[in-house]
């Protein structure tokens, strides 16, 4: 039988940061220590997030809903205004919050992954365990991608 745990013990110990701009700097340098793109999580009006570091269990809130269309994957989703996920390095697990459209169907997102970073690809999976693979390039900022692509020609 499932253990569930209640919402004030999962976040337990948690380091919490409030303001848009705080959350926002600490999200972007998350995403940089967890080996992924600071653009694949865009999201708008940040109001709160957190971080277990036992536990790697995160939480980013904001004011209202975000839909999002990435023009180089030809991809909308849509972010709630609480997304939460456990971390480790190069994944993102247990993901909520966030859905991808597909066809005529909302998919919500379980899973982000770099699986092998030498392939230069972003694995996104549902809670059923299908997935879909990006270039990593598709998420980065422009200033990102630039030093990217500079490290690319060395």
């Amino acid at each position: 039988m499932a253990t569930v745990i209640p919402r004030q013990d999962e976040r337990a110990g948690a380091e919490i940061a409030y303001g848009h701009e705080e959350c926002y700097r600490r999200s972007v340098e998350l995403l940089k220590d967890l080996g992924f793109p600071s653009g694949v999580l865009p999201l708008q009006e940040l109001e709160e997030c957190g971080i277990v570091r036992e536990t790697g269990f995160i939480w980013m809130k904001q004011k209202k809903p975000y839909e999002h269309f990435f023009e180089k994957t030809n991809s909308r989703v849509a972010y709630a205004t609480e997304v939460t996920a456990y971390v480790e390095k190069l994944k993102m697990k247990k993901m909520t919050g966030v859905k991808s459209r597909q066809l005529l169907l909302w998919v919500p997102i379980g899973e982000m992954s770099i699986e092998d970073p030498s392939k230069k690809k972003i694995c996104f999976k549902t809670n059923m365990g299908i997935g879909k693979s990006f270039p990593i390039t598709a998420f980065m900022v422009d200033e990102e991608k630039k030093m990217y692509l500079e490290k690319l020609e060395e």
